[in-house]
């Protein structure tokens, strides 16, 4: 009879390292996930604050275009005065 492991103890050591292989391949993954939403979140953040300042410039620019428009209008009306 041989003196070695049994066959059932070789199994259970073959099944433990097969369980804690997909584990730390698991915990791996769900690290460079976590990673992969923080940066995503960063870009929305900053595109969020794009988003904003677009919107200023947009309502800044309007309001340019209606004094040009005031302008161009008494100009064209000869209403300026030097």
């Amino acid at each position: 009879m041989p003196s070695g492991p049994s066959h059932d103890t070789k199994m259970l050591i073959g099944f433990a390292g097969v369980f804690l292989a997909q584990t730390i391949a698991g915990l791996l993954w769900a690290g460079a996930a976590a990673e992969r939403l923080s940066q995503l979140e960063y870009k929305v953040d900053q595109t969020q604050h794009l988003i904003e300042r677009t919107a200023r410039l947009e309502e800044q620019t309007t309001h340019i275009r209606q004094t040009l428009s005031r302008i161009e209008r008494k100009i064209d009306a000869g209403q300026v005065t030097p």
